[in-house]
């Protein structure tokens, strides 16, 4: 009986979860539902334009990751070995620090 009476409950628990995680779970739950609803009009799409979009994006994202080399973890190998074909932010800088014509 004293073991029930020191006992947590589970609403006691809940109480002390800072609401700053209530507030980020509720975010989490509102964009799943945005996405589903997005992924239903997308699936209605005309598949050119949706390709289009895509492929816009892809792009985008990439040429952002190969100039500030912020890619994730996982796509360095890919990334070292497209980078030096592309611009990246500190080769500007390195090029006008060189003389003119490389002497």
């Amino acid at each position: 009986m004293l073991f029930l009476a020191t006992a947590e409950t589970t609403i006691d628990k809940l109480k002390r979860v800072p609401p700053e995680f209530w507030w980020k779970v509720g975010l989490v739950v509102f964009c799943l539902i945005v996405a589903v609803a997005i992924l239903q009009k997308v699936a209605h799409m005309n598949k050119i334009v949706l390709t289009i979009i895509v492929f816009v994006v892809v792009t985008v994202v990439g040429f952002n990751w190969i100039y500030e080399r912020n890619e994730p973890a996982f796509l360095t190998p890919l990334i070292d070995k497209v980078a030096p074909f592309l611009p990246s932010k500190g080769s500007y800088g390195a090029k006008q620090q060189q003389t003119p014509g490389g002497k």
